[in-house]
């Protein structure tokens, strides 16, 4: 009798640890099937004529030197006129850059930056991506939104002056919708091609640090060396094991870049411990993108940004089947936030929208 009795207690036991493995199955199986959702859109010969006469208009207008950055200086402190958009080798770093953690500064991390500013090129050493002549420079941040899919302005893409590329976005066979130059691809550990896509001989990494161990797997890339096999712990993906870029095509963008935008810019609460959630004050790479852009160029342009969240089916990424509600369920960005400040931007003539998925100022009213 007490054998039944335990065989049933046990028997209870086994369906409930099936029944809650099945429920765990059914959970992390149903955004994965989600994922493969993204509906095919097909883009009208006159919406693509109306975009690509858009694009004509902006690089056939006369350019003015500063405007982007002279737009943005009034909503930054006084000292920001200063913001270096690298760190280099052998050029002492201030105090300001220690206040915060990662991906706003670097506190706790001093001896590691030290080690990484050593495999750094000096200033002047290597080609300054910093505009320095009287030629006015126009700057395009290719987003790796699904509304450039279709488009086809990979040829327009490629007469900016500058074009900056964010984490993995391909080209390859989507080189007819996002070109194939690339001035800068800028990116994190998690957000790097894990098989590198840019032929440009010119190309430039940016290394953004987000965490304590993308400075060390940062060093070992420009250095060709092993990331430390306790670092490998804390990538949330899988990460690229070597870059097949000279130690000079390197830059580490200043965390300042980050600051000003999160802080300043988007007016989101500084950084502060707690021991669960995100705080939502992160800038997407995009924003942080067209920040460090206004460092580098006069006039800057944005392609391939805009969530459509009114169709949640509409695809993400122009290189995926991941569909927009995937956006909606991350928790590090503001995207609300971001996108009616990149609206006013744009109103107001600071930025240009090239693809019209924030403001669209050449659509049909």
């Amino acid at each position: 009798m007490r054998c039944l009795k335990r065989w049933s207690t046990n028997r209870c036991v086994i369906l409930l640890c099936a029944v809650l493995c099945l429920i765990c199955l059914l959970s992390i199986r149903r955004p994965l099937l989600e994922k493969d959702e993204a509906t095919s859109r097909t883009v009208s010969p006159r919406h693509k004529k109306l975009v690509h006469d858009h694009v004509h208009r902006v690089l056939g207008a006369q350019c003015h030197l500063s405007r982007t950055r002279k737009s943005l200086l009034p909503l930054l402190p006084s000292s920001s006129h200063m913001t270096q958009p690298f760190l280099w080798k052998d050029v002492p770093l201030s105090d300001d850059l220690f206040l915060y953690p990662p991906p706003f500064g670097f506190q706790g991390l001093r001896s590691k930056v030290a080690e990484l500013l050593k495999s750094l090129p000096l200033p002047g050493s290597a080609q300054e991506l910093k505009n320095r002549s009287d030629k006015c420079r126009r700057c395009v941040v290719v987003g790796n939104g699904g509304i450039l899919r279709g488009l086809e302005l990979g040829s327009l893409i490629n007469r900016f002056d500058v074009v900056i590329r964010l984490n993995s976005g391909p080209l390859g066979e989507y080189t007819a919708d996002v070109g194939n130059r690339t001035t800068i691809r800028m990116s994190y550990p998690e957000g790097t091609p894990l098989h590198w896509v840019d032929s440009d001989p010119d190309i430039t990494f940016v290394a953004v640090v987000y965490k304590g161990v993308d400075v060390s797997w940062t060093t070992a890339m420009i250095n060709r060396i092993s990331v430390p096999l306790w670092d490998w712990l804390f990538f949330w993906q899988k990460v690229p094991d070597h870059i097949p870029l000279d130690s000079h095509r390197f830059r580490l963008l200043n965390p300042g870049v980050i600051r000003e935008t999160a802080l300043d810019l988007l007016q989101f609460p500084p950084p502060r411990s707690q021991l669960w959630g995100n705080q939502m004050n992160v800038p997407t790479i995009g924003m942080s993108a067209l920040n460090l852009a206004s460092l580098l160029c006069d006039e800057v342009s944005l392609a391939g940004f805009g969530y459509n969240f009114s169709v949640n089916s509409a695809r993400l990424h122009y290189y995926d089947k991941l569909p927009m509600r995937v956006m909606q369920q991350q928790t590090s960005h503001n995207v609300k936030e971001e996108t009616a400040f990149l609206q006013k931007l744009i109103q107001d003539g600071a930025v240009t929208d090239l693809t019209g998925g924030i403001h669209c100022s050449f659509c049909p009213r």
